[in-house]
């Protein structure tokens, strides 16, 4: 089984500790440790899920490293960048989570626990959307996750275009999914003015004073706001996804 180390390890080979978006910097004759970078990383992705992407500022992550500002900039040449491998440390551990995925005879129940195991990961985190899969050389981890999803792929009787577009749609519906369902609720249901419940009645009652001649399937829906779960109904959406893709392999 895959180790958090060895995920870590295979996104960082010697060329990707020094390149930057600014191509890669003179050595100075001082070293820094991997896993210093590791901490500094980890740190980012803590400071995120705490307060968002807001919260994340170089000063912040200095004081909770035990540092000054300018000792970040040994690892990581901007804030876009951390976001970038953040968003890459997060995959990693879902890639470690999900190291026994593969082995299976349905290769589209296969997908099915990848997709999920991703969306557990990222639904709660709505800054990793934009920064997830940059194209920038930092999100090794990201890329092998997509490579697992389409290998599972490559066990149906599909073209690679099909196949392309499969596991595109997949990842796009977790990602957008999860930034969804990942947004901050309102202010008054945040800071505790007004409970969840009453919050979700009132708007329910919104929904049903209006003309229902105009509106009908949000009337035919309303008591669904009440008692819906998210995360059975993203399976749902999942499901309904891949119930399509199987009927493409013929499975």
């Amino acid at each position: 089984m895959t180790t958090d180390d060895e995920v870590s390890d295979a996104s960082r080979g010697p060329a990707d500790l020094v390149r930057r978006r600014g191509g890669a910097r003179k050595s100075s004759g001082r070293q820094r440790s991997s896993h210093s970078l590791d901490a500094v990383v980890s740190e980012a992705v803590a400071l995120l899920d705490e307060g968002g992407e807001a919260a994340l500022t170089f000063r912040a992550l200095a004081a909770r490293l035990g540092g000054g500002v300018g000792s970040i900039y040994w690892y990581v040449s901007s804030k876009d960048e951390l976001l970038e491998r953040a968003a890459d440390h997060v995959l990693g551990g879902v890639l470690t989570a999900t190291a026994h995925v593969g082995q299976g005879e349905d290769p589209i129940a296969e997908v099915r626990e990848l997709a999920i195991a991703f969306y557990s990961a990222t639904v709660n985190r709505p800054w990793l959307g934009a920064y997830f899969l940059q194209d920038t050389g930092t999100q090794v981890n990201g890329l092998m996750f997509f490579d697992r999803v389409g290998r599972e792929l490559m066990r149906l009787d599909l073209t690679p275009r099909q196949r392309l577009d499969a596991v595109s749609a997949v990842m796009a519906y977790v990602v957008g999914v999860a930034a969804d369902r990942g947004q901050d609720p309102p202010p008054e249901v945040r800071d505790g003015r007004v409970p969840v419940d009453e919050f979700v009645s009132e708007f329910r009652a919104s929904i049903r004073a209006m003309d229902e001649h105009e509106f009908p399937f949000l009337h035919h829906i309303a008591d669904e706001f009440a008692a819906h779960d998210d995360a059975e109904k993203f399976r749902t959406g999942l499901d309904l996804l891949l119930a399509g893709l199987r009927l493409q392999a013929g499975r």
